[in-house]
């Protein structure tokens, strides 16, 4: 696992050159739009939000002594939430929307780096790519909030609090690696199998997601170059994985 997870971190180092060399910004254009868009709305709504989510916590505490201290722990915890929460659906947004682009940079790549393997992996339409991109991250979005949910209720307890933070950090990692991994995996696998082969190198996914969330506490910049790095990262690691397992036919 930990050593997975150094190899998807790794993968970063080279993804800005290959970025350049390929010409592959133009294909980044939309999706950072569709980024910066999506970061602006959530960020709005999470501000309005906030301090209603920490009143509402608030008043699960029914007793008079302690009540201001309390109240100052719900206002935080309720930020936290509606933090946690905005970045969970703002990455899900981006990576379902921009599935159709993402696929074609996965592609570019594919056929710099293996150049006679064309003929092994389907041609998919823009409107499959983006049903694809929206069927797997609305399934990753449901079971990434059953899980994100009991974590949120450990920050009650105190030092307990502290691992929950570094879990949570791990499982919205998890769920990043995997969309970026999954534009190189629609091409060869199915729906079914893209799952498991995910599940067998999880590490990777959580490599890959790791540097994707740090990207976006990084101002302005995070949202504009997560996408292209992660994606492209994410892309060249996958079609290593294929090809070292001679995956690359595509299953039904």
């Amino acid at each position: 696992m930990i050593k997975n997870i150094i190899l998807g971190i790794k993968e970063y180092a080279g993804a800005f050159g290959l970025i350049s060399k390929l010409k592959l910004w133009k294909y980044f254009i939309i999706p950072i739009l569709i980024s910066i868009i999506t970061a602006v709305l959530i960020g709005i709504e999470a501000y309005v939000l906030s301090d209603n989510i920490g009143i509402y916590i608030a008043k699960l505490w029914i007793w008079d002594f302690g009540k201001e201290t309390f109240t100052s722990i719900s206002n935080f915890v309720g930020g936290v939430i509606i933090v946690i929460i905005g970045l969970i659906l703002y990455k899900h947004i981006i990576m379902a929307l921009s599935a159709p682009f993402m696929s074609a940079v996965s592609e570019k790549i594919e056929k710099h780096f293996y150049t006679d393997t064309a003929h092994l992996y389907r041609k998919s339409s823009f409107t499959e790519q983006l049903v694809r991109g929206i069927r797997i991250n609305l399934r990753n979005l449901i079971r990434e909030l059953l899980i994100t949910i009991p974590i949120l209720v450990l920050k009650f307890i105190p030092i307990v609090n502290i691992f929950s933070t570094i879990l949570l950090f791990l499982v919205q990692a998890y769920y990043a690696g995997f969309g970026n991994m999954d534009y190189t995996l629609e091409r060869h696998l199915n729906y079914k199998k893209s799952v498991q082969f995910v599940k067998k190198y999880k590490g990777v996914a959580i490599g890959n997601g790791i540097v994707f969330m740090l990207c976006l506490l990084i101002p302005v910049i995070g949202i504009i170059l997560v996408l292209p790095l992660s994606v492209t990262a994410a892309t060249t690691k996958t079609l290593s994985l294929l090809h070292n397992k001679q995956k690359l036919v595509y299953e039904k």
